[in-house]
């Protein structure tokens, strides 16, 4: 007893802002707990179902598709600083303005684009575009259809998501995600107990599962405590788009960078080692991506807490908060090392012996990746939430054709294998660790303006 009130003193100590984050970050643990849990099981489990090269050719086909996350024009970003601010202000009907405009938008969006998929598909060569054999095109086609039409309905439905996040409960959001795992696991298990590996029947159950999730998730949320925010047809006023495009096109280009940084590593990698190595270098990403998914449970609340800190001059939470999030990323470095030097056995019990091959290059480099990323993320976070994206902006265009000459250079020329494709991110992301920190420092410890906060 006197532990759990010793942690409760814990826990409700401090400001309301940081007390809501605390406990927020605490049920993020525990439903990331699941959720990477989860993941370790479906990773081998999916390989198995259809083979590496195949799991490979998956991977490819959905960083294809997510590159029409485009079209989202940064709305949702939009959306989360514009919630985030009218809340803030206590302006409940310009929230729901907002909430139900960005319905309206995304739905037409992605409705004229799959139709516009649906054409385009028919003259698609996709196993030239994936490096595959002939006799897949047909399978692939009609999984490219599976998988784009997920794409558009998920995009729509997530921004129930955006506005948990909004309003600083990352952990429901996370707990919606989870649902979507646990669903998409059952699904896995029926067809490996009932049927042969087929990636059309993989791409339904990995699709179908989140959908349903996402649409209960709304049912609950806007019958509940979102109720005043939900989105109604007489509150649709596109004139208020013109706010959320003017703050959505800058979230749009920066997106755009990181897309074509995440997104064509699997293209690139596929293209010049072939879907085997898609699959290697995703292994690699998901298991020290753990890393990073306990870095975004402790960061997530803090760009919408920024938000409202520093409209309320709260300088000095913010800088507490940045010290705080400095020496977890020390205490992540330090497991990472440990987890790097472990990894050949983890592979090997997690996937099975002689799966998949992963030498240490490229796990060392996804290493560094990462934690360079987490170094950088609460910097960007900060400057997200205060709306100061200019610099960022302007990187944004310079970052991704960065990225893609590098990885060209090292693969083609340097004769690098796989892991060039973590260092070419790396250096490309030079706004992450280089220019926001020194935006940071302007913005906070000398209280500059101009460009610092544009």
């Amino acid at each position: 007893m006197t532990i759990l009130v010793f942690l409760n003193n814990i826990i409700n100590k401090g400001h309301g802002r940081s007390v809501k984050a605390k406990k927020n970050i605490i049920a993020s643990f525990l439903i990331k707990g699941i959720s990477i849990a989860i993941s370790l099981i479906l990773v081998p489990l999916t390989i198995h179902y259809i083979n590496p090269s195949r799991y490979g050719i998956w991977l490819t086909l959905s960083s294809i598709v997510g590159w029409f996350s485009f079209f989202d024009i940064g709305l949702t970003q939009g959306l989360r600083n514009k919630f985030a601010e009218a809340k803030a202000k206590g302006e409940d009907d310009l929230a729901q303005i907002y909430v139900s405009t960005t319905y309206a938008i995304l739905a037409l969006i992605f409705f004229f684009v799959w139709i516009l998929f649906l054409i385009v598909n028919h003259f698609l060569n996709w196993s030239h575009i994936l490096n595959i054999t002939e006799n897949m095109q047909s399978e692939i086609s009609i999984l490219a259809v599976i998988v784009f039409t997920y794409f558009c309905l998920q995009f729509v439905l997530r921004v129930i998501t955006t506005l948990i996040i909004a309003d600083q409960q990352p952990a429901k959001s996370s707990l919606i995600d989870v649902f979507g795992q646990i669903f998409s696991l059952i699904f896995i298990l029926i067809l490996v107990k009932t049927t042969q590996g087929s990636l059309v029947k993989l791409g339904i159950a990995l699709c179908v599962s989140p959908l349903l999730v996402l649409i209960g998730a709304n049912l609950f949320f806007f019958r509940g405590v979102f109720k005043k925010f939900r989105p109604v047809y007489s509150k649709i006023k596109f004139p208020y788009a013109k706010g959320l495009f003017n703050l959505g096109m800058v979230f749009f280009i920066i997106q755009v960078a990181g897309i074509i940084q995440y997104e064509t590593a699997n293209i690139i990698i596929a293209r010049n080692f072939g879907t085997l190595e898609v699959t290697s270098y995703n292994i690699v990403y998901k298991y020290f991506g753990i890393l990073n998914m306990i870095f975004v449970i402790f960061i997530t609340p803090f760009w919408s807490a920024s938000t409202e800190a520093y409209l309320k001059r709260d300088i000095q939470w913010i800088k507490n908060a940045i010290k705080k999030y400095t020496k977890l990323n020390m205490l992540l470095l330090g497991l990472g090392c440990l987890m790097l030097v472990f990894s050949q056995a983890v592979y090997r019990i997690w996937l099975g012996k002689g799966t998949v091959t992963i030498g240490f290059y490229i796990s060392f480099w996804g290493l560094i990746y990462f934690n360079i990323s987490m170094f950088a993320a609460k910097y960007v976070y900060f400057l997200n939430g205060i709306n100061a994206l200019r610099i960022q902006f302007w990187a944004s265009l310079l970052s991704p054709v960065f990225y893609v000459i590098l990885a060209i250079l090292f693969i083609n020329y340097f004769k690098m294998g796989v892991y060039s494709v973590f260092i070419a991110s790396i250096l490309a992301n030079f706004n992450g660790y280089i220019l926001s920190p020194i935006q940071y420092y302007m913005v906070v410890n000398k209280n500059k303006k101009g460009i610092w906060i544009k």
